[in-house]
Order: structure tokens, then sequence, then C-alpha cells
């Protein structure tokens, strides 16, 4: 046999098996886009988060993407209790009118620490072209990747540190906002809802007095989507990350 039939045999046996997967008991799922680049586009990843398995790809990243999922999930009669996905309106929106009201939509935390990186990204921008003295641009020029990296990922043979620590004692804005980062991604090392409740609450009220316009406004977001981000503590972690791996380095 070619290698070409064994192919088609094989791609025959996985689509019997794997193309439409049993809906009925799935309690929990998370859903997540993927860029496959500017030919491909994106795809929507949905997982069953019981078993592991993926039991919805779309193509797109709309909540179009998501229909013939909510037509398979209404026809199996399965009774979705949480689904985690990001903060995207027209994925809550989809998830909430298209799965019974009991569900409880939980907020992605990696999805949120990626966001808060992406103003933080933009700050440092702003600082740096309000810099009017010339020792202050080199130092906010480079260190991009260091204000985005988990602290304990900082290369100590690279001098990562030393040059964080002398960028963050040169712009006050910068370190306010950095540590605040930390303090948000420390929310979901809390030992419990109780907890984390508490410090989420503290970390809005600091970031609403602070001066700093990407924190109120950040702020504002956080208090909207309260009870999506606790609502981690009541599944054990649900995460999007298990849809594809997103670990990299906000946490």
């Amino acid at each position: 046999m070619s290698w070409d039939l064994v192919k088609g045999i094989q791609k025959g046996n996985l689509n019997k098996r794997y193309r439409l997967p049993k809906l009925a008991k799935i309690k929990r799922i998370a859903l997540d886009e993927i860029y496959q680049g500017k030919k491909l586009g994106y795809l929507i990843i949905v997982l069953d988060l019981q078993r592991g398995a993926v039991i919805f790809v779309g193509n797109g990243k709309g909540a179009d993407a998501l229909i013939p999922l909510w037509k398979r999930l209404k026809r199996s009669g399965a009774q979705i209790e949480a689904d985690a996905t990001d903060m995207g309106s027209a994925y809550i929106s989809a998830v909430r009118a298209n799965i019974p009201d009991a569900t409880l939509v939980v907020f992605d935390h990696f999805h949120i620490i990626m966001l808060f990186n992406e103003k933080l990204t933009k700050l440092r921008r702003d600082l740096q072209r309000e810099a009017e003295n010339g020792l202050g641009k080199p130092v906010l020029k480079g260190i991009r990747w260091l204000l985005l990296k988990n602290p304990d990922n900082l290369n100590d043979t690279r001098n990562e540190r030393q040059r964080l620590d002398e960028a963050l004692k040169l712009n006050q804005p910068l370190a306010t906002a950095y540590y605040m980062k930390e303090e948000l991604r420390n929310i979901w090392h809390q030992p419990d809802k109780t907890s984390a409740q508490q410090a989420l609450d503290e970390w809005v009220k600091k970031a609403a007095a602070s001066d700093i316009n990407m924190l109120k406004q950040f702020s504002k977001t956080i208090a909207a989507h309260r009870s999506g981000i606790l609502a981690y503590f009541d599944f054990n972690g649900l995460s999007t990350n298990w849809v594809v791996g997103r670990h990299q380095q906000q946490d």
C-alpha cells in the first residue's frame, strides 16, 4: 500500500471516531482562539475540561463560529455548569445566550494578565516618549519583555533583574504599574475564594485611587468582571490555558 492510502485509512478512521464526540455528559468547557497566520486565520477550540478532549473546532474568531456547537449541545441535552473564556463581550454574550442561565462564566486569568501586559507595554512607550533626559530613554527602551516576565524567570546571568530594577527606580509610574501587575497576578494564588475576594477588592481600590490613567481604567474592567474572576475558585482553577497551553511569560 502507498503512504497516501495508509494516510487516507487513518484519516477516515479518526474522522469516524472523533468528528462528532458525545456531548450529553459534559459539565465544564473552555473556549479559546488560536491564530494560524494570515493565510489560515483563526480557529476557536472548545475543550471538555473533565476529559481533556477537544469537542469542537470552529473556523474564525467571532461568536458565529460557535453556532454549530450550540446546536449540538442543545440537541444533546448537556447541562453545562461552567465555561472558561476570556473577557471578550462577544463570547460572553454567546455563552449566556446559548447555555442555560445557571451556567457560570469563568474569566481566564491568563487572558487578564495578558491584557494588563498590553496596557503596561503601551504605558512604557508613552513614558519613553515623554522622557526628557537622555538617561531615562535608553533604560526604558530595552525593558519591554522584562516588564512582562514572571519575576522568578528573570535571568541574572543576563543582568535582567538589574536592568529592570534600574528602569523602575527611574520612573515611578512605571514602577507602580509593574508592581500592581504582580499584585494582580498574585490574586489567583490565594488559598481560597474569600482571600481572593479581599485581595481583588483591595487591588481595585488601589488602582482606582492611583494617579495613573491606565490603572484607573483597568480597575473598572476588573470590577465589571469581578464575579467571573472569582468564579475561578469555585471550579478548582478552571482555565482556558488547558485549551492551547498558554503558560508563556504571564505566569
